[in-house]
């Protein structure tokens, strides 16, 4: 759900056709989460990792069918937090929690990120391993574009339009490049992935939901596309098709081209980890210059986006009121404090720790969104059964990821139940503030 700007330069009036809407979608999904999750999910399952990134697709476009139904109904460029706070209009605490837990998934993908960024950008350096530098490189990157959005976002959009396309044009050519130096076979890889089970497969495929976040930023464009009840569907379902496509294709040619110990003892920069001895030198700076062009895009669109939908849910009250302030049409105080926490999240936490924060997160708010729209079907036309599937599966996917946790990483667990239990009480504690606001009997009226 990586909030991309791309629509928020677009002139009023000026309607957006299927192929830009696949575009923006399409930007914000492909922002970094394959050069972020390769590495952990052929360390979990080895060479099934395509399936499971085929399967975080189909689940993807499970959720998607939520939020089409609820924006095609809505119409509402607020998107996640606006469809809920509608759907469930008597519950302050509903609409401060999803604010809270969206605006914090956010966090979570800037971090993400930021840290990928990082490991790729110092990954040739004989201290690349250095995870204290690789950390103050992240912080460093998540302030050129905090920097940038406070001062200017005059002109971002044809800078974010060309890293959205030159990315896609790399990670193509890498992968093609990849199969094609291939050193073994698919039927190979499988035999000595034999001892993975397909319970292992879903685990992984709910880990790494979050590279399939961004689809629902179709729908931040919905004034300015004309007849969103065909346009909404046609281009999520099909960024959501292409980006698992082309998650498939550079996840064949990195487990064909590079040998396993590579991309696993260096998960953070996995497909530039054993890139040089297979493409030689110039393949691996493809390879860095496509991930630092993909986590940059990802970067500064969700450090614009989200920061403005921050604003908005303080404005609401569910946040600190100091955070819906603006100078000009720029919200400082919510871009500086989201900057500022996605920095203290890289501190605190690895790579994993991250990367299943957020997804999670994202799997909790689709769940949201599936319950919203089950809620209202017979207005939004949906199928019962289609929602109740999907309810079904993100709400597996939600417990695989924490099955996992308590079976393998407990202290990891601990420390997302932690976040989780900081969420609900901030949530908590807004939601009742605003209700006593909203009960509190006017005063008198002054007379003159």
């Amino acid at each position: 759900m990586n909030l991309h700007h791309r629509s928020c330069h677009r002139p009023r009036g000026k309607n957006l056709g299927v192929p830009e809407l696949i575009a923006i979608a399409l930007g914000g999904m492909v922002g970094g989460g394959i050069f972020t999750i390769l590495g952990v999910s052929v360390s979990m399952i080895g060479a099934y990792t395509p399936v499971a990134i085929l399967i975080g697709g189909l689940l993807a476009a499970m959720a998607a069918y939520s939020y089409i139904k609820l924006g095609v109904f809505y119409k509402d460029e607020g998107a996640t937090y606006s469809f809920f706070k509608r759907t469930f209009h008597r519950s302050h605490f509903a609409a401060a929690l999803i604010g809270w837990w969206v605006i914090f998934g956010y966090i979570s993908t800037l971090a993400l990120y930021a840290y990928t960024f990082a490991s790729y950008a110092i990954s040739g350096l004989p201290i690349g391993d250095n995870e204290w530098l690789r950390k103050a490189v992240a912080g460093a990157v998540i302030l050129v574009f905090t920097l940038i959005n406070v001062w200017s976002v005059k002109g971002m959009g044809k800078v974010e339009d060309l890293m959205v396309y030159t990315k896609l044009v790399i990670l193509v050519v890498i992968s093609f490049v990849l199969i094609n130096h291939s050193s073994t076979s698919l039927p190979v890889l499988f035999d000595e992935s034999a001892d993975f089970n397909f319970f292992s497969i879903l685990i992984v495929s709910s880990i790494t939901f979050v590279a399939f976040e961004g689809f629902q930023l179709v729908i931040n464009a919905v004034n300015e596309m004309e007849t969103p009840e065909r346009n909404i569907p046609r281009a999520i379902y099909t960024a959501i098709l292409l980006a698992a496509l082309i998650y498939l294709v550079i996840s064949l040619g990195a487990i064909l081209a590079i040998p396993f110990d590579d991309i696993i003892q260096n998960q953070e920069y996995a497909l530039a980890s054993g890139a040089n001895e297979v493409l030689g030198h110039w393949g691996t700076d493809l390879i860095i210059l496509g991930a630092l062009l993909a986590t940059s895009s990802a970067i500064s669109g969700t450090v614009f986006g989200a920061s403005r939908q921050m604003a908005v849910i303080a404005a609401d009250g569910y946040f600190p009121s100091l955070l819906a302030r603006r100078v000009g049409h720029i919200p400082v105080n919510a871009i500086i404090t989201m900057s500022l926490l996605a920095f203290l999240l890289v501190l605190v936490g690895t790579l994993q720790e991250i990367l299943e924060f957020g997804s999670i997160t994202f799997l909790l708010v689709s769940l949201l969104m599936a319950v919203a729209n089950y809620r209202i079907r017979r207005q939004t036309g949906s199928s019962t059964l289609t929602t109740l599937l999907t309810i079904a599966g993100l709400a597996l996917g939600t417990v695989l990821i924490l099955f996992y946790e308590a079976s393998n990483q407990p202290r990891q667990l601990i420390f997302i139940v932690l976040l989780y239990a900081l969420l609900s009480a901030g949530s908590w504690l807004y939601s009742t503030i605003r209700k006593r606001r909203n009960q509190k009997p006017p005063g008198p009226l002054s007379t003159m």
